[in-house]
């Protein structure tokens, strides 16, 4: 997939000049792409093309797409499979994402590229039951129920890779030394950002009877990104004592996800320190794939602003809303509560990749 150019802020926080969100930038690094595969022997995959569904293996297969910054060589390939990461005393941050519905983390390259060419680790594992070739597999059954699973593989996957990082394990060499431990992420995609929320927030239970708290226990995730997602109804949501900053991007036209549902799941989580990107006409995945170049620009910009900033463990200022605000045709920021008001009915349900 070809990447798009992006204006990335890649200025010190705390910094006081602020680089207009029009200004592109040279990017810091060039992308360098491996796969690992980690197994979760605790846990099934269930098979749901069965009535009622069994279970289809007694392991989870994670195979997790890794991107990693690599030395940048202006006019170089836009990714370049197992080149040689560049080096950091101390590691880099890491974002774990979480894909979407039928589809794997490939389509959303041109975000994860623009993350890693800022200087991020992003990991993004395929997930057994939701991963596009999973679903093709189970021959058109509905598979969305396996995402009540899927806290728990972004959790193992995070675990599996910091004990990688810190050479505790033989399994995925790439990303030795690669990653600071103490500046993690969250953040995912319709699905995923449904998985996202409940991780970070849901204070219920896996289908496993393990709750979501004790699944975070002892990872310091700083910063969570929602990204066109929606609320499990059938959790109660609150912040957790790590009170990791929360960015959702919805956009008012997304015919798949309702704005309202996004709306609502910022609501209900408590906290000072969140922010809410309303994108105007875009729709469900064309803002996270780089096919609506404009929304694009904003969610890659925004979004890379928001994690350099609360990784550090400082909150975003005014000026981060001041930020999401320069392009008012194409998005508006809001900060705390309340967050958009909606009042349009919903619209026609769509959930295809235009």
């Amino acid at each position: 997939m070809a990447m798009l150019g992006v204006g990335v802020l890649l200025s010190d926080p705390a910094s006081a000049s602020r680089p207009p969100l029009a200004q592109v930038q040279a990017p810091q690094f060039s992308v360098g792409v491996a796969r690992c595969t980690f197994v979760d022997r605790t846990r099934n995959v269930i098979n749901f093309s069965t009535n009622p569904p069994t279970v289809l293996s007694n392991a989870r297969t994670l195979v997790t797409e890794i991107r990693y910054p690599t030395s940048y060589v202006a006019g170089g390939p836009n990714q370049v499979n197992g080149a040689t990461p560049v080096a950091r005393s101390g590691g880099y941050p890491m974002i774990v994402f979480a894909h979407g519905y039928d589809v794997t983390p490939d389509i959303y390259a041109p975000l994860l590229d623009a993350w890693v060419r800022a200087g991020f680790v992003v990991v993004a594992p395929l997930f057994p039951d939701e991963n596009q070739y999973a679903v093709a597999a189970q021959h058109g059954a509905n598979t969305e129920d396996d995402l009540l699973n899927e806290p728990a593989d972004i959790t193992f996957v995070t675990r599996s890779l910091l004990q990688a990082s810190a050479n505790q394990s033989t399994g995925c060499h790439i990303v030795s030394g690669l990653i600071d431990a103490a500046q993690l992420a969250l953040a995912g995609h319709s699905d995923g950002a449904t998985v996202v929320g409940l991780l970070a927030y849901a204070r219920g239970n896996d289908p496993q009877g393990v709750s979501y708290a004790s699944l975070r226990t002892g990872l310091d995730y700083r910063a969570v990104a929602i990204l066109s997602g929606d609320e499990d109804h059938h959790q109660g949501y609150a912040p957790p004592a790590s009170d990791p900053a929360l960015l959702v991007i919805q956009s008012a036209a997304d015919r798949c996800n309702p704005i309202r549902s996004a709306v609502k799941l910022y609501d209900a989580i408590h906290q000072s320190n969140k922010w809410f990107l309303e994108l105007r006409t875009a729709h469900h995945l064309p803002p996270f794939d780089g096919v609506d170049v404009s929304a694009f620009r904003v969610v890659a910009a925004t979004s890379t602003r928001f994690f350099r900033v609360a990784l550090q463990g400082v909150n975003p200022t005014v000026s981060f809303v001041a930020y999401g605000n320069e392009n008012p045709s194409v998005a508006v920021m809001f900060a705390g509560s309340p967050g958009p008001t909606v009042t349009s009915a919903p619209l026609p349900e769509s959930c295809g990749r235009t």
